[in-house]
């Protein structure tokens, strides 16, 4: 590991497992004198794992930390005489309850011999006034609410002046007015002294008007580090701009540099370096996109809601519609026929077939499109399905279908030649398709995947007008509860995602109004795509 000598904290490929549960996984970072230093990410990214690990209160699995050059997980190493510059603000507070609050701030500095009694009681009676509580000296932990015990423990880690002061939720148990009140506070202080502050938050808005550097995690490693500046306008990828503040994102192409397509229009944007016609994430924040006439916009929608937030409207805007499908799903009993002599039972169902697809339809495909099979009921083995019987017809009717086994055990259910409606949405450049269905509540109910399994019942696709290869994700809804499901007509309904913008402005904009939007090259963010 290259020793950076301006660097206070050097972490290379931290990791740390709790039996089989990886909790960090190769964090490597660096943390500069003085910094103010954010790490955020949702519950059980690592966070609290990651900044214990800076003292070594949870002892890394593998992986290095240089602390001022020295590697703090060597055990050759004196961690307690390390920790004396290394303070810690712990979540719970941790103050004695039988001292005073004036004793729980003089007992460390005093004990460890780094200051008199009387300079430890000067010290902590100016870091009482700094938090605000100079009255409560003689007062006891008990007496104090939440947000007061935190200030405390705040004036306790640093009456010692450390050179890291390591915060875990600082501020996460007072109101609202209070912590945005310490936020303040807490950077005059960490500017005042030139400590190295370095807080875990979930708060986004406390991390970028708190720190000089952010960490976003994922998952126990590291998605991105960089300025508040840089994280909140230049996000690396599709997660770091969820997290930190409100984005719009879309699927999009990078045609060519600085040619992106999303929403099937092309704009210039000033990204470069990806490949010709590569997908992408593309981003753009709230603030930066502007409501204009419908004759001035980059692109156009309709507005489709109007919250005030205070200080903002926002503005909902739909500029491409989803497009839907009804079908109706017809859940039957249980249709089987077992023969004379009780060696073999037959099932299928009802089912529907487009009159487009008359022409290819086989023998093999009405046995899957009925669900049709054949089985000895004593040892449940297969029986092979060996006669198709029909009046089929290429055009639009009702007709009847028989399957049969080699031992004559058959059963007899209907087919339904239909037109099969496709529903085109020209805005959003898509057709939808899907048919109705028979199924039994059995198979309802055993389906483990059932989204998947009713787009492929009801034959659902969705698909570009000007590219019926290029298939579109269909989303599916259903007003029924698989579990409970008995016999009856139920709807389903096949949707692909609409696309809306959101709009942070000091306008007020009409609910209903055609509108336009417009935003600049530099306000389009083009990331590469991550999986989740």
């Amino acid at each position: 590991m290259n020793v950076n000598e301006n660097a206070l904290i050097q972490v290379q490929d931290l990791k740390k497992s709790f039996g089989t549960q990886v909790v960090l996984d190769g964090i490597t970072t660096e943390i500069d004198q003085g910094e103010v230093v954010a790490i955020i990410g949702p519950s059980g990214c690592g966070k609290s794992t990651f900044l214990r690990s800076l003292n070594l209160l949870e002892e890394p699995t593998s992986g290095t930390i240089l602390f001022e050059g020295t590697d703090i997980t060597d055990k050759s190493v004196d961690i307690n005489k390390m920790r004396q510059k290394i303070g810690m603000v712990f979540q719970q507070f941790n103050l004695f309850p039988n001292y005073t609050i004036q004793n729980n701030i003089t007992l460390a500095p005093v004990k460890l011999g780094l200051m008199t009694q009387q300079e430890a009681e000067k010290k902590a009676k100016e870091l009482l006034e700094r938090v605000g509580l100079p009255e409560r000296a003689n007062d006891y932990p008990s007496q104090l609410s939440g947000g007061q015990k935190q200030r405390i423990a705040i004036a306790r880690a640093i009456v010692n002046e450390p050179k890291i002061l390591l915060l875990d939720e600082p501020l996460g148990a007072l109101d609202l007015k209070l912590r945005k009140e310490m936020q303040l506070e807490l950077k005059k202080i960490q500017q005042e002294l030139g400590i190295t502050f370095i807080f875990v938050t979930h708060d986004q808005e406390e991390a970028l008007t708190m720190s000089d550097k952010i960490v976003v995690m994922k998952e126990g490693e590291i998605q991105q580090v960089g300025t508040p500046e840089d994280v909140y306008n230049e996000p690396v990828n599709k997660y770091v701009a969820q997290f930190i503040g409100e984005s719009n994102i879309m699927n999009g192409v990078m045609l060519e540099d600085k040619k992106v397509k999303f929403d099937d229009i092309v704009f210039d944007c000033v990204d470069v370096g990806f490949k010709p016609n590569e997908p992408v994430d593309v981003v753009i924040r709230p603030e930066d996109i502007d409501i204009v006439d419908v004759n001035q916009g980059k692109m156009t929608g309709t507005i489709e809601s109007v919250l005030f937030k205070g200080v903002h409207y926002e503005i909902m805007v739909e500029t491409v519609p989803g497009t839907s499908v009804n079908v109706n799903m017809h859940v039957q009993s249980f249709n089987e026929v077992t023969s004379s002599d009780g060696k073999e039972k037959i099932s299928a169902n009802d089912f529907y077939v487009d009159l487009e697809d008359m022409k290819d339809i086989d023998e093999k495909e009405m046995i899957a499109r009925a669900d049709a099979q054949a089985w000895n009921p004593e040892t449940d083995e297969l029986i092979s399905i060996n006669s198709v019987e029909t009046n089929l017809e290429n055009k639009i009717g009702e007709y009847t279908i028989t399957f049969s086994t080699s031992n004559k055990t058959s059963i007899t259910r209907k087919i339904w030649v239909i037109d099969q409606r496709v529903i085109e949405n020209k805005k959003a450049n898509e057709a939808i398709s899907a048919f109705n269905f028979f199924k039994t509540a059995d198979e309802i109910q055993e389906s483990q995947t059932l989204d998947t399994d009713l787009k492929t019942w009801a034959n659902a696709q969705a698909w570009k007008l000007d590219d019926e290869d290029q298939m579109i994700d269909l989303y599916v809804d259903y007003d029924f509860d698989p579990e409970n499901i008995k016999e009856g007509i139920y709807r389903v309904t096949f949707s692909t995602e609409g696309h809306e913008f959101k709009i942070h402005t000091t306008d007020y904009a009409e609910k209903g109004k055609e509108v336009g939007l417009i935003f600049y090259p530099e306000d389009i963010h083009v990331m590469e795509k991550m999986g989740f």
